[in-house]
């Protein structure tokens, strides 16, 4: 039994219908990627699997759970967690507060997780007491991801991690990612950045106007000429 299936799920804003009929599935201790252009349905997927947006039709099983009708934060308190697109920490809450607050499901503060956090991010150790507003974009991305981690979850939904980071920051926040999942926690992974997502993807899938188009490895996608010409810039 897959950690997460999801089949022929639909998925409206209103009268627009945002995800047509996807299916895709991610196996415990996976990384897992989603890649599109703007607007294909990578951050809707998310938001469903969260309970932010209620599929309207379709499967979603959670280890074998349907989360059909569940609200967001009584997901979150199964096992899943989402470090959001824009990353959404709370700007006047130092480091600390805002990392406590990603516990704030489990009720209770464990200093491990947040020893654990600091260990993957050793830049919001030497900003605990900071104002995240006064941050900058790399170090935001790395709290929100940090105070995601402080609910430990089973599966870590991560949207566009590497948006409006320097090169540099990007490979440090893909290798965060790795080492986050080589310490047990399975993620699913919508990334704009194709080529970096791929290259430590066990799985992705490609969408296209709310439809799963191409699924496979990431090496083969990775390797796929329609991928490379659309995502890598290729051709």
């Amino acid at each position: 039994m897959a950690m997460l299936e999801i089949t022929d799920l639909h998925t409206y804003y209103g009268n627009i219908h945002a995800l047509k009929g996807i299916s895709l599935t991610v196996e415990q201790g996976e990384i897992v990627t989603l890649i599109g252009s703007n607007g294909a349905g990578k951050s809707t997927t998310l938001r469903t699997i969260s309970g932010l947006n209620q599929a309207r039709n379709g499967e979603l099983l959670f280890n074998g759970l349907s989360l059909r009708g569940i609200p967001a934060h009584k997901i979150a308190t199964m096992g899943i967690a989402q470090s959001p697109e824009g990353r959404r920490v709370f700007p006047r809450m130092s480091v600390l507060e805002n990392l406590e607050m990603g516990a704030f499901v489990r009720g209770t503060v464990d200093q491990s997780d947040i020893a654990r956090v600091l260990e993957l991010f050793p830049r919001l150790k030497e900003r605990i007491d900071q104002k995240a507003g006064t941050m900058s974009g790399g170090e935001q991305q790395m709290l929100a991801i940090g105070r995601a981690l402080m609910a430990r979850p089973n599966l870590l939904l991560l949207d566009e991690p590497s948006m409006g980071l320097s090169p540099i920051l990007v490979e440090q926040i893909f290798d965060i990612v790795t080492e986050i999942n080589k310490q047990g926690t399975t993620v699913l992974l919508v990334e704009q950045n194709a080529l970096m997502a791929l290259a430590i993807a066990n799985r992705g899938y490609v969408i296209q106007t709310g439809e799963i188009v191409l699924a496979d490895t990431g090496a083969a996608l990775l390797k796929n000429e329609a991928v490379r010409k659309a995502y890598l810039g290729e051709g």
